[in-house]
């Protein structure tokens, strides 16, 4: 056998990419309606609009760079200029596709958890 090397090919268990989940914090974190930007670099918004609370990425369709915040609550991705609006649906190209609400849940301790999809 070569030093380094095994025989024994890995599982395909390992191979599986998994979901990652982030503890956003108390829900209490996010009471008045707006867009919470912490996690921007996570790669996700925690938006308020009355009884919503939703997570919506902050990664641009497009070419994946990071999309910031407007005043008027629209997102724009400084990369290549794509715009979306407040729902993260794109008004301006060229990326084609909206940006994805995250799905959240709530754990027995009133923590927002935000599921990211495998990268």
């Amino acid at each position: 056998m070569v030093a380094g090397c095994s025989s024994t090919p890995p599982s395909a268990v390992s191979l599986v990419r998994k979901n990652r989940v982030i503890n956003a914090g108390p829900i209490g974190d996010y009471v008045a309606d707006g867009i919470y930007g912490r996690f921007r670099t996570f790669g996700f918004f925690i938006i308020r609009r009355g009884n919503q609370l939703f997570a919506l990425s902050s990664i641009c369709t497009h070419r994946h760079c990071l999309v910031s915040v407007e005043l008027d609550r629209s997102f724009l991705c400084p990369c290549h200029g794509s715009t979306f609006n407040p729902d993260g649906q794109v008004t301006h190209g060229p990326a084609k596709r909206d940006l994805p609400t995250l799905a959240t849940f709530i754990d027995e301790k009133g923590e927002l958890l935000v599921t990211l999809p495998a990268a």
